[in-house]
Formats: C-alpha cells, sequence, structure tokens
C-alpha cells in the first residue's frame, strides 16, 4: 500500500506540475507587479526544480499538510470539512447497493431460469445501463420539490444537515443522491452475487450436506452464501472508485458541499494545489478502502489465513 500511495502521488504531482496556471497571477492578480510576483515565487519556491518541489511536497505530505490555496487557505481544511460528506455519501450508496444486490442475486440463483431469475436479470442489466447523473435528474424531477414532483425530498441541499443534529433531515437530504450511486452498482453487484451462487450451489458439498439431512437454508446460509462472497467482494472494492467518482458528479447535481464542490471550485479558479490535494485525497482513500476489503476476505472465510 506504501508503494501505491507514492505512485499516486508522483503521478498526480507530475500531472499538475503540466499546468499552465501561474499560482503567483492567481494568487496577487492581474495588477500585480513584475517584481511582485517574482518575489511571491523565490518566497514560495515556484523556481525551484521540480523535484526539488516534490521532495519538499511529499514532507508536508508525511505530515498531513497538503499546502494552501492561493487564496491562503489550508487545503487540509477544506478536504476536512468536504470529505466526510463525501464519504457518508458514498458508504450510505454502498449500503444500498450491497442490500439489493445480496437480496436479488441470491433469489435469482435459488430460482435459477425461472421467472423471478428473469425478471431480476432485465432490472440488473437495466440498473448497470443506468447513468447515476441522469438517473438522480429523473429522481429530482419525480420526488423532489420542483414542479410536478411530488416535493418530498429537496432537490438541492443548501445547508447540509449531520445525523447527529436532525436524522430525519439527515436522511431526507442524503436518499436521493444515495439510491442514484446505488442503483447502477446494485445492477453490476447482482449479476456477480448470481453467478457465484449458482456456482457454490452446483458443487458437490452442497448436495452432500443436503443429502444428510441438513436443511437446505441452513447450508445456504452457513457454507453457499460465505464461500460465494469471495468474488462479490473482490468487485465491490473495485465499485467504491466508482461510487467516490460518481458521488463528485452527484454532489454538484444536488449542491451537496463534498469533494465534487471541492474540486470543482480548483478547477474553475484554475487552483493547482486544491486540484491536486483533492486527487491525491480521493485516491488514497480508495487504496485503504480496498484495503480493507481484502482484509474482510478473512472474515468471510477464514481459511483464506492460512494461505
Amino acid at each position: 500500500m506504501p508503494i501505491m500511495v507514492l505512485g499516486v502521488t508522483l503521478l498526480v504531482f507530475f500531472v499538475m506540475s503540466l499546468s499552465t496556471a501561474d499560482p503567483a497571477r492567481l494568487a496577487l492578480g492581474e495588477s500585480a507587479s513584475l517584481e511582485a510576483l517574482e518575489a511571491y515565487r523565490v518566497a514560495n519556491g515556484l523556481d525551484d526544480p521540480v523535484l526539488v518541489r516534490l521532495g519538499r511536497y511529499l514532507a508536508m505530505l508525511v505530515q498531513g499538510d497538503l499546502g494552501q490555496s492561493f487564496t491562503g487557505v489550508p487545503i487540509t481544511q477544506m478536504v476536512a470539512e468536504s470529505f466526510p460528506i463525501t464519504l457518508q455519501l458514498t458508504f450510505i450508496g454502498l449500503i444500498i447497493a450491497v442490500v439489493f444486490a445480496l437480496v436479488l442475486g441470491v433469489v435469482a440463483a435459488l430460482y435459477r431460469d425461472q421467472w423471478p431469475d428473469q425478471v431480476i436479470r432485465v432490472l440488473s442489466i437495466a440498473g448497470l445501463a443506468t447513468p447515476s447523473f441522469w438517473l438522480a435528474l429523473l429522481l429530482i424531477q419525480a420526488f423532489s420539490t420542483v414542479p410536478g414532483g411530488t416535493g418530498t425530498f429537496p432537490a438541492l441541499v443548501n445547508d447540509w444537515v449531520p445525523f447527529s443534529q436532525d436524522p430525519a433531515g439527515y436522511v431526507n437530504q442524503i436518499a436521493l443522491p444515495a439510491i442514484s450511486l446505488a442503483i447502477p452498482v446494485a445492477g453490476s453487484l447482482t449479476r456477480v452475487v448470481r453467478t457465484a451462487m449458482v456456482e457454490e450451489l452446483d458443487k458437490d458439498y452442497v448436495r452432500t450436506a443436503i443429502g444428510a439431512g441438513i436443511p437446505k437454508p441452513v447450508v445456504i446460509a452457513r457454507n453457499v452464501l460465505r464461500n460465494a462472497l469471495i468474488t462479490p467482494l473482490t468487485v465491490l472494492g473495485l465499485r467504491v472508485g466508482y461510487l467516490m467518482g460518481g458521488a463528485v458528479v452527484i454532489e454538484m447535481i444536488f449542491n451537496i458541499k463534498g469533494m465534487g464542490q471541492l474540486i470543482f471550485q480548483g478547477i474553475t479558479r484554475n487552483d493547482v494545489n486544491i486540484v491536486q490535494g483533492v486527487t491525491i485525497t480521493v485516491a488514497i482513500a480508495f487504496i485503504v478502502i480496498n484495503l480493507v476489503v481484502d482484509l474482510l476476505y478473512v472474515l468471510v472465510n477464514p481459511r483464506i489465513r492460512s494461505i
């Protein structure tokens, strides 16, 4: 994991170093004199060689310092305010997707090639083919406070309400964004769960256990489902990256002040440090989450410890 984090950091740093934006001009304004611009560059090390700036940035990153925006606000502070919101949206969408995928995937496998399987197959393919941003717009038109909608949910989240402050308001504001993220992921995971369950149900130990008199629901719950979860867990780790990337877009649609708003702010202002800090933060979070998913394998199937 440290090697991957270092690789991502190097890639992001060198890509962002190609930006033509002048941090000194952005910080001091268009009317700044050449002497003032040069003094700013010297004071902030902008004229140093790339490797020197990289070393300085890595030293700051180890200390949890992502630098400052051209307005002087610490990027670590900006990320600390925005990143928890994006994480909440991502994980609530993930929970919804996992619940739908497990239920529908198991039912489809148990009723293989029967009408429930056929219906679930159509639903999962439809969900997989639905872009989250397009679904978000449909949900806003149908269920939000816009004309023609039911008025149940807000179309825009102007003020983020923490769960601890107002649980009902929190659920109300995050429901549509989370569902928009969850449906496409649920569609793909349902197919994976069904395939893994079908493969496991066809194995000899399942027939032997049922033949020995163990109730089929017990065999499925204790053995089949547990063994079949390895492949869905692997896919789930990759889908977290999709969810985090999709959350950035969904936040823009619902006006949620998360990482999406922050990186959009950095792009529109040509603030390289903000874009760099947000990108590295999301990348590191994705790497850490995939490590956690790898560790979950051991909980699902303890035999992996001996491999």
